[in-house]
């Protein structure tokens, strides 16, 4: 049985920084990196096999493929999942681990946002994801385990994040049925939850006004803890206090005055695309 663990938007960030982890962490026998920047996943590659090496010169550990496509809704999914019946045609496969981390963020009024970009936003964290995750399951067992990157935002509706906190609130009431239903077949799946986080997020998000995430925790940490939450086997992994302190409070405001407050409030570099 070839034991695969799977990770997309292996490219950067979260992603990257899972598949770093996850490749000392985790026994497989193969790592699959999927993601649009082929170049960047040869180069995660090349890292990650030079770190495996031991004294002698030889190289240990898991394989590692790097697997440029574009994720993204149904097609996105749907080549996913010719992927994996690719690989089940020669060999007998067990997924071991499953990492949606593939997604992006737009910020702005909702009326100033490129609504083909927003659409976009909701193929790629929501059905992608969605499709991934049920195209993996029949290739997971007792043991295996999902994790799905949402956000703190999901746990409120945001001004200036409309779509955006929209999509992570799917992806978390989706990961929390999903676990529940499957929990029976002793298959893991839980919810990262970050906040800010010093990634290439805010860059992305608003098309290079902004490069960095201010005050943001370290990738390193935030996967570490979410690996060992999921190990575990709970349902959704919030690190700081900070974080975990905002989403307990949001049950207690109203969902219209916090989306309100942080319109107001919550100002961020104009997103410099406009309705096409």
């Amino acid at each position: 049985m070839k034991k695969l663990i799977i990770i997309t938007g292996a490219s950067s960030g979260i992603g990257r920084e899972f598949a770093k982890q996850l490749y000392s962490k985790l026994p497989a026998d193969e790592m699959w990196l999927l993601a649009r920047r082929k170049e960047k996943l040869d180069a995660l590659a090349k890292e990650l096999h030079s770190q495996a090496k031991n004294t002698s010169g030889e190289k240990k550990g898991m394989s590692v493929r790097s697997v440029e496509i574009d994720i993204g809704g149904k097609k996105g999914a749907a080549h996913f999942k010719e992927l994996l019946a690719q690989e089940a045609s020669k060999n007998d496969i067990s997924i071991a681990m499953l990492v949606n981390n593939a997604g992006f963020g737009t910020y702005g009024p909702f009326e100033n946002t490129d609504t083909e970009r927003e659409m976009d936003m909701i193929d790629l964290n929501c059905t992608a994801l969605t499709g991934i995750c049920g195209y993996a399951l029949p290739f997971m067992a007792k043991g295996s385990q999902i994790i799905n990157v949402s956000s703190l935002a999901a746990f409120m509706p945001l001004g200036n994040f409309a779509v955006y906190a929209a999509t992570k609130s799917y992806v978390l009431s989706f990961t929390q049925a999903l676990a529940a239903e499957v929990s029976d077949k002793g298959i893991k799946v839980c919810a990262l939850c970050p906040g800010s986080v010093s990634t290439e997020f805010a860059n992305v998000a608003s098309n290079g006004a902004r490069k960095e995430v201010l005050h943001g925790l370290s990738a390193p940490k935030v996967v570490a803890h979410c690996l060992k939450k999921s190990a575990k086997g709970k349902h959704s992994a919030i690190m700081s206090a900070k974080w975990a302190v905002t989403a307990f409070l949001s049950r207690f405001f109203g969902r219209y005055f916090i989306a309100r407050l942080t319109y107001k409030f919550a100002k961020r570099p104009a997103n410099p695309m406009k309705n096409r």
